[in-house]
């Protein structure tokens, strides 16, 4: 199934977007699903039908669905409160209620990755429109279950199942209760559902889509976007210009938005180098209802798999000694770039994005000898260990 996640700067109309791109596919007869994670019900104003907690039609080969994410952060707490009896009693603790429980700052998010997991798995649909949130909090987001997994990892190693007959006796010795089985089979079972939100981000019929209004601050966003889902390994189909005034002015338009006009040129002029631009006119009003939608010329669906992004190991070992490792970061600032070896893992800091690579078998022979960054890519020079690496006669 070909899923396109949808973001870019705040107020940028990236839901309207999202709806008329999900129209367009349904009416050229893809069954086709449109997500949306936002408390309100912006999905629905911009399609002009109500979106809610469960998916519903909203038109031939179109299903709209709002994810609540109350109802399940209720059902999740009191499934772990049930199950954490014993150290919750050891403890003190007064049980919640379900009717007391408020979502936290995030189950908006968890939810829709949950959603997004569920209609991916599912055979009904042929394409999945997400409406993420803004950029930074979207980018956050398709790197949550990577970061959970890892963490689960380091905090619950499942090999640390193998000791489970001794917890009785260490239980006795230490004078506190041990791990219960439950707890690795939670973290078991979370790192299953993270895993299959993963597969989903990575795949290859996976691509994003940023909208931006042409100017100096929507450059300056996209540029951070671009380089942070670079950094995540996500290709970038189009870049939709949204609200794109006329270059000359007429009996329409007033005199002063000519200078407008020209910023939103430039921009256009400078996003054109780097991706395949869609141009949306401004159209003098909010889009809302099916009618305006379709009118919008947002970029259409195709089939064909997008190249994945690739982060090549290039051997120079016969004429400099190096294995070379190329990340592909376009508009990073060298200034904002940051890079820690931690064992045999790579951290990777590009300004406020971070992201914990495992270095790939030969690298973790070798000590870092160098980085520079280069034409929108970072390149690292790794040096072999002559403690670790093979030996040739």
């Amino acid at each position: 199934m070909r899923t396109i996640l949808i973001t870019g700067p705040g107020g940028s109309g990236r839901t309207t977007v999202a709806a008329a791109t999900a129209l367009k596919a349904a009416r050229n007869g893809t069954r086709t699903l449109v997500l949306s994670a936002d408390r309100t019900d912006t999905l629905g104003a911009a399609l002009g039908v109500r979106t809610g907690p469960a998916p519903a039609e909203a038109g031939d080969n179109l299903t709209t669905w709002r994810p609540d994410a109350t109802e399940r952060f209720r059902a999740d707490l009191t499934a772990f409160q049930d199950r954490a009896t014993t150290a919750l009693d050891l403890l003190g603790a007064n049980r919640l209620d379900a009717e007391e429980v408020t979502p936290l700052p995030g189950a908006e998010e968890l939810a829709l990755l949950r959603a997004l997991r569920d209609a991916a798995t599912s055979d009904t649909y042929d394409l999945l429109v997400v409406d993420l949130p803004p950029a930074p909090q979207a980018l956050a987001l398709l790197s949550l279950p990577e970061e959970l997994r890892r963490y689960l990892r380091r905090l619950l190693p499942a090999e640390r199942q193998a000791a489970r007959a001794l917890r009785p006796v260490l239980g006795r010795l230490a004078g506190v209760p041990m791990p219960a089985q439950w707890l690795y089979e939670t973290a078991a079972r979370w790192d299953l559902e993270l895993a299959a939100v993963e597969a989903v981000v990575e795949d290859r019929a996976t691509t994003v889509r940023l909208v931006a209004d042409p100017g100096p601050a929507g450059t300056d966003a996209v540029r951070v976007a671009g380089t942070a889902l670079a950094l995540r390994g996500l290709s970038v189909d189009a870049l939709v210009a949204n609200r794109v005034l006329p270059g000359a002015t007429n009996d329409t338009w007033l005199a002063a938005l000519a200078a407008l006009a020209a910023q939103q040129r430039k921009a256009l002029d400078e996003w054109q180098e780097t991706y395949d631009v869609h141009e949306v006119p401004h159209r003098g009003h909010d889009p809302r209802g099916t009618h305006d939608l379709a009118a919008l010329p947002v970029p259409g669906v195709v089939n064909e798999t997008p190249p994945p992004v690739e982060w090549p190991l290039q051997d120079r070992l016969a004429d400099e000694g190096v294995l070379v490792w190329h990340i592909p970061l376009p508009g990073a600032i060298r200034e904002e770039l940051d890079l820690i070896r931690r064992g045999d893992e790579l951290v990777v800091t590009v300004g406020q994005f971070r992201r914990i690579v495992p270095l790939p078998s030969a690298l973790r022979r070798c000590t870092v000898d160098g980085a520079a960054l280069r034409e929108g890519e970072l390149r690292i020079r790794f040096a072999p260990d002559p403690g670790l690496w093979p030996r040739t006669r």
